[in-house]
């Protein structure tokens, strides 16, 4: 008779899995919205309200800040009380954000409302990785996680086209703005109901809370064949601190490879694509308030032809590459893609080469590491702390972003593009040696990957340690080793 992680990882894909994805992708459609439109609103706000270039940095860059926090908060609340208590309160933080935002009087307020916005953004990271990814068979797993971060390729083209369409009626730019801002509200309503009730994970009931009979029938909910109760064992490991999990030798090096990879990645691309407009301007030789709509034209062709096709790709391709594969391919291509630029002569005074090798480090940036990273954080920890590891490895990652918005402009103004694009070339290449840090998942049962064991065993140390206990500590020695 079939065990619940066995029926887990062979369960076919059906209507639930799909519904899954579009639950879970409309607040990826939303985090893509609300952060890369910004660049271009603020091109328009800072024209309005008269704002020095470390003001225009901040309003790009404050969502990010709060996005670490909000990663981190809701991964960990997520682990102690469980996944379905709080999914969708991250989705109704981006509305009231968002909203908010677009009503801002003045710059303060505008922060303030930005940084409610980072904090369900982050949020999201966790609750829709983890859900998905214990919900996805072993087989496909990288396929279905992938296409729940594939929603932010189409929040982004909504972006730049939401900004084609409101320059190009010629909306007066205080309103366009505006209203850029509110429309990121739309995507997180549609779904917050249907995230209510998106069922417990069947692996989070079982192996931390212990609820056998509520893990089988909702495994049963959603797999061809019924799962007996009496099939799924009580195991119920209880809920891990955080200290253990940090003091935890194998997490912590894991979590090294996740975090830190996703940190240096985030650092190069939400750099380079929030600044864009910097970017594509300055290699056109206008200024972006000038001609905006022209410098969104053409980030849209590039993100839409270079892009998009390479998240997709990366969903449909990374279980059969291997997912920590695929991040090892992506991470020197995006890097050299960046060196070319920095190292070819006057090749950013030459429009069409720039836009294929800028465009070039879009794709290796989508089939490779942006994409990898948000899979590989949700599959390599155990279930009693896998929402708190993807939260921290999402949460650090947000900081490498919130560096790169807000120094990229700055680095760009001393060294050109070219240096600006150098330095991201070299974060590629030390996250290629961090990734090697990480398992290859593709394949496996996230039980395999991460046993629940190795965490009881650092559980039992920390407690043995504490109590003076030398029979406990050697036995979550053991467990440790397994």
């Amino acid at each position: 008779m079939p065990d619940l992680a066995s029926t887990l990882d062979e369960a076919p894909l059906s209507r639930f899995h799909t519904r899954a994805i579009v639950t879970a992708g409309m607040g990826f459609f939303t985090d893509a919205y609300d952060l890369f439109i910004i660049g271009t609103a603020t091109t328009l706000i800072a024209k309005q309200w008269h704002l020095s270039s470390a003001q225009t940095g901040l309003v790009n860059s404050i969502t990010l800040i709060s996005a670490f926090l909000g990663a981190f908060f809701f991964g960990r609340v997520a682990d102690r009380l469980g996944r379905k208590r709080i999914y969708g309160l991250e989705a109704m933080l981006m509305v009231g954000g968002a909203l908010a935002s677009a009503f801002a009087p003045d710059l303060l307020w505008l922060l303030v409302f930005r940084f409610v916005l980072g904090i369900g953004v982050g949020g999201d990271y966790p609750m829709s990785a983890v859900l998905m990814s214990e919900f996805s068979n072993r087989a496909n797993r990288g396929k279905l996680v992938g296409l729940v971060f594939s929603m932010q390729a189409l929040g982004t083209v909504a972006g730049y086209v939401a900004g084609l369409t409101l320059l190009s009626a010629g909306v007066p730019d205080p309103v366009t703005w505006r209203l850029l801002l509110g429309l990121g509200a739309l995507p997180a309503a549609a779904v917050i109901y249907q995230r209510r009730r998106m069922p417990e994970s069947p692996r989070y009931l079982q192996q931390v809370e212990g609820r056998a009979q509520e893990a089988a029938e909702a495994v049963r909910s959603f797999s061809d064949g019924s799962l007996s109760p009496e099939a799924v064992a009580p195991t119920g490991a209880g809920r891990t601190s955080l200290w253990s999990f940090l003091s935890n030798g194998r997490y912590l090096k894991v979590l090294v490879g996740t975090a830190g990879s996703w940190f240096l990645f985030d650092y190069a691309y939400y750099g380079n694509s929030v600044s864009a407009p910097l970017i594509v301007s300055s290699v056109l030789g206008k200024s972006g308030a000038e001609d905006l709509a022209h410098v969104l034209a053409l980030q849209l062709i590039v993100f839409s032809v270079a892009a998009v096709p390479g998240y997709f790709l990366a969903a449909y391709a990374m279980d059969r590459i291997g997912h920590r594969r695929l991040q090892l391919i992506g991470f020197p291509l995006m890097g050299l893609a960046f060196l070319l630029i920095g190292v070819i002569p006057g090749i950013t005074a030459a429009i069409v080469p720039f836009m294929i090798l800028f465009g070039m480090s879009y794709f290796f940036a989508e089939f490779g590491p942006n994409t990898t990273t948000f899979v590989l954080a949700g599959e390599v920890f155990p279930t009693s702390s896998r929402t708190t590891g993807h939260g921290l490895s999402a949460g650090v990652a947000k900081l490498g972003a919130f560096v790169g918005v807000y120094v990229f402009p700055i680095i760009k103004d001393h060294f050109g593009v070219s240096g600006a694009l150098r330095l991201s070339a070299l974060f590629a290449l030390v996250g290629f040696g961090l990734t090697l840090l990480i398992p290859e998942p593709a394949g496996r049962s996230l039980d395999e990957l991460a046993p629940e064991e190795v965490l009881a065993g650092a559980e039992r140390i920390v407690a043995g340690v504490a109590a003076g206990d030398v029979a406990s500590v050697a036995a979550g020695d053991v467990a440790g080793q397994r």
